[in-house]
């Protein structure tokens, strides 16, 4: 489970060099909206540099539509990305697409198939919001979701996305919910979106938290200082693992109830799955920082 996606400037050495020590799940090399189009030929080579070797590495292309996403992609596939971010998707219909390219870039440059996985931004465009129901079955590639506001509005032609409040207008709160609906009948996990004022970090603790709440897995970073707070917004309390272990405890010495009270309040299968996952994830993490003090 990815927590944390960290996107990165593309063409920016020194921020790729600093990438990898601020402990983001998944450093997303940014060709797109973060790099001007003249200086896409280099950010290619360095994105290949730095992807080469890595297994928290993905790439962001420019729209399949854009007449750029191959050459992104012939650029950097040999480096075998653990996933592309697919921006600007109109339907699954180019999450498919992208698939079938990987397939053949996989093949090409002897990479083991199906090893780049597919996230793509699935509310950057409005007609998009009509045909979210499509990703349900597209592509075995299909790593999540994720969803976007400020390209979105921009097509509104709005004048904001947010409220004084700092809350989502109900247009893109809109567009945020069927991203999580979306993801939730793929089976896939929901990502949520950028917070964009990186200098906000009580306000980015309370989206996130928010986030991990409403079912969201994890949440797109643009700034290194947001990944600590986006991590433990996603990782479970000791707190959420003891209640979510006493759960399964319940469920394996009752195992032919559908239902049970626990606390004062009535515990059903949907509670032993979501404690699964809890305990899961907690298990996944706790191994992930073990290996990671083994390499220190």
């Amino acid at each position: 489970m990815i927590r944390s996606f960290l996107f990165v400037p593309g063409d920016s050495e020194r921020k790729l060099a600093k990438a990898g020590a601020v402990g983001a799940d998944a450093i997303i090399v940014d060709l797109e909206d973060s790099v001007a189009a003249d200086s896409r030929p280099r950010a290619r080579e360095l994105a290949r540099e730095y992807i080469e070797g890595r297994d928290d590495a993905w790439l962001r292309i420019n729209p399949v539509d854009s007449g750029e996403a191959l050459d992104d992609l012939q650029a950097v596939m040999p480096a075998a990305p653990s996933g592309i971010v697919l921006p600007k998707a109109r339907s699954a219909d180019d999450a498919a697409r992208l698939a079938t390219k990987l397939d053949e870039l996989e093949s090409r440059y002897d990479v083991s198939a199906g090893t780049t996985r597919i996230l793509p931004i699935c509310t950057e465009r409005p007609r998009a919001l009509f045909s979210l129901d499509s990703y349900v079955g597209a592509t075995p590639r299909l790593a999540g979701l994720t969803w976007g506001a400020e390209d979105l509005s921009a097509a509104l032609g709005a004048r904001a996305n947010r409220g004084e409040d700092g809350h989502w207008l109900s247009p893109y709160e809109l567009a945020r919910s069927l991203c999580l609906f979306a993801a939730a009948a793929a089976e896939v996990p929901a990502i949520d979106t950028v917070y964009t004022d990186f200098r906000d970090a009580e306000g980015l603790a309370s989206f996130a938290a928010r986030a991990a709440r409403d079912g969201f897995t994890g949440m797109l970073a643009i700034h290194p200082a947001q990944v600590a707070t986006i991590n433990e917004a996603f990782s479970p309390s000791a707190e959420d693992v003891r209640r979510a272990e006493r759960i399964v405890a319940l469920f394996r010495a009752h195992p032919g109830a559908g239902a049970l009270a626990l606390d004062g309040e009535m515990i059903d299968k949907p509670h032993l799955a979501q404690a699964r996952r809890t305990i899961a994830l907690a298990t996944k993490l706790k191994t992930r920082q073990q290996g990671q003090g083994d390499q220190q």
